[in-house]
């Protein structure tokens, strides 16, 4: 078995899903270097940051993080791209696995309830085979050992991408997209609301709007990544 498993590796070696060399065999997913060198914002241990200021006096998350700062050319990047674009599912576990080590040690997600990924619409999420953002929140999960809500937040309309559209467009194309089911599920509960890249933050202010409505709830925001400093 051990043979043929080497065998397998030979004609198919597993290469990092950020840098494209060989994984050794106690590597998984991203090598050792490429982990070390993925560039952490370290925001969960800072209230005032900045992706928090871009809510205030809008939404009143409870706090707001992203794990790593996204450069159009970085690993981060290629990590993301692979998710959402080749079907990259073990991408998003790794990614997802790593904000759940991260905020185990966070004052400010700690006592959370549920996960609450940000959904797609289901035409987009049959295209793309899954939803990046749950598979993200699973990584999560698995490190937590949080539940993730199911079919709670649901996304009513579908959407253009939202890549290359202005701050002000962007807004308007996520305006009132989100619905809520199963409000009592919800209430009086400690969320983290999961997406995969934060930029304006319209899509998350679109989604928080639609949480509000639930009595006593408590939102938390955690994303893969964000602009780079």
């Amino acid at each position: 078995m051990k043979l043929f498993k080497h065998l397998i590796n030979l004609l198919f070696p597993r290469v990092c899903a950020a840098c494209g060399n060989i994984l050794l065999e106690s590597e998984d997913t991203v090598c050792t270097t490429c982990r070390f060198l993925l560039p952490k914002t370290g925001y969960e241990n800072y209230p005032d940051n900045p992706l928090a200021q871009m809510f205030y006096g809008q939404m009143p998350f409870n706090a707001v993080m992203a794990e790593f700062f996204f450069s159009k050319t970085g690993k981060v990047q290629h990590l993301i791209h692979g998710l959402k674009y080749h079907r990259c599912r073990e991408n998003g576990i790794f990614l997802g696995q790593e904000i759940g080590k991260t905020l185990l040690k966070a004052a400010d997600y700690q006592n959370i309830d549920y996960i609450v990924p940000i959904p797609l619409h289901p035409k987009k999420e049959k295209i793309r085979g899954y939803n990046q953002s749950h598979v993200i929140a699973e990584g999560i999960s698995e490190i937590m050992n949080i539940p993730i809500a199911e079919k709670c937040l649901v996304r009513s309309v579908f959407t253009d991408t939202q890549t290359k559209k202005s701050r002000e467009d962007r807004w308007q194309n996520v305006k009132d997209i989100f619905n809520i089911e199963n409000h009592e599920k919800l209430e009086r509960k400690h969320i983290l609301l999961v997406d995969d890249v934060l930029t304006t933050g319209a899509t998350l202010m679109s989604a928080g709007k639609a949480l509000m409505q639930i009595d006593g709830i408590k939102i938390s925001v955690a994303t893969v990544a964000c602009a780079g400093n």
